[in-house]
């Protein structure tokens, strides 16, 4: 309530008019480009309203930038994991790659070793390729994938480039079985390569052999090399056979318990080398009539 006489104050204060503000401002800035623009007058305002406001904007930038960040730290993650998984996959097709190459490798220096054998060989030979092992698990026997049709016969000698392997037992049309050396019911005349020694190794039917019919006190020693002695007419005489790991001499018997590993890589092979069968002896030559016999009696 008004007093009599008296008006109320004003709610505002009123200074200058609008227009003259405006036109005071625009006088101002105008002032100020000159000046800035002739002499750099407020060239340190500008760095300090921008030192000031700096933090201002970093932290108006900071959920951007976040993002951003965020954004590609999955993308470089995802990218990763798909180059992760396509390095994973090439190193599993290099090693099967290099698994198959190393196995070629083994297996082009094993026929060639088994080329430089046929060369040595005296007689024909021809390479073939162990295909499986027989089902019967108390035998040692491979099926190889030659048969009669190349002229494999039964009795031929199965060798890879270090000894002997086996004989052939049966041969098919297309196919023929190998009894290995190790078998339980094969035997192999040899001799002592040391000495000349003769004997007969004998298959235990677990991959090991054994020189039978030798006495306690043979000239036998642990190292000895075993080959071929030829005799039967079937085994090319100086193949190697086998080496002598174990003697026992045990006096209470009359023959010494020999224990032998095969030289060859009897069940380590995938390619054997099958030798022809050996040419007979010429027959001996007949004697000559009038040669004196026992008794002093001339033949007629």
């Amino acid at each position: 309530m008004s007093v009599v006489g008296q008006e109320p104050p004003p709610f505002f204060k009123r200074g200058p008019a609008p227009l003259a503000r405006l036109a005071f401002f625009l006088a101002l800035s105008a002032l100020l480009l000159v000046l800035d623009l002739r002499y750099h007058t407020l060239e340190w305002t500008r760095q300090a309203v921008a030192i000031a406001v700096y933090p201002l904007q970093r932290l108006a930038y900071a959920p951007a930038e976040a993002s951003g960040s965020v954004a590609g730290y999955l993308t470089t993650l995802v990218a990763a994991e798909k180059e992760n998984a396509a390095l994973r996959r090439r190193q599993l097709d290099d090693s099967r790659l290099l698994l198959r190459q190393n196995a070629l490798e083994q297996e082009n220096r094993h026929l060639r070793a088994l080329l430089e054998m046929k060369q040595r060989q005296t007689v024909p030979s021809q390479v073939a390729e162990i295909i499986y092992s027989a089902s019967d698990p108390f035998s040692r026997r491979v099926i190889i994938d030659k048969g009669t049709q190349a002229g494999i016969v039964a009795g031929q000698v199965a060798v890879d480039d270090r000894g002997v392997i086996g004989q052939v037992t049966r041969a098919f049309p297309m196919l023929s079985e190998v009894t290995l050396i190790t078998d339980k019911d094969q035997a192999v005349p040899v001799q002592i390569l040391r000495n000349g020694l003769r004997s007969v190794i004998f298959g235990n039917g677990d991959g090991s052999l054994e020189l039978r019919f030798l006495s306690s006190s043979a000239n036998i020693q642990v190292g000895d090399e075993l080959v071929t002695s030829g005799l039967d007419g079937i085994y090319l005489p100086g193949l190697p056979v086998a080496k002598v790991v174990h003697i026992d001499r045990d006096t209470t018997y009359a023959f010494a318990h020999i224990r032998c590993e095969p030289i060859a890589g009897v069940e380590s092979h995938d390619q054997v080398l099958v030798l022809g069968r050996p040419k007979a002896l010429p027959p001996a030559p007949p004697e000559p009539e009038g040669k004196p016999v026992k008794g002093g009696r001339m033949r007629k």
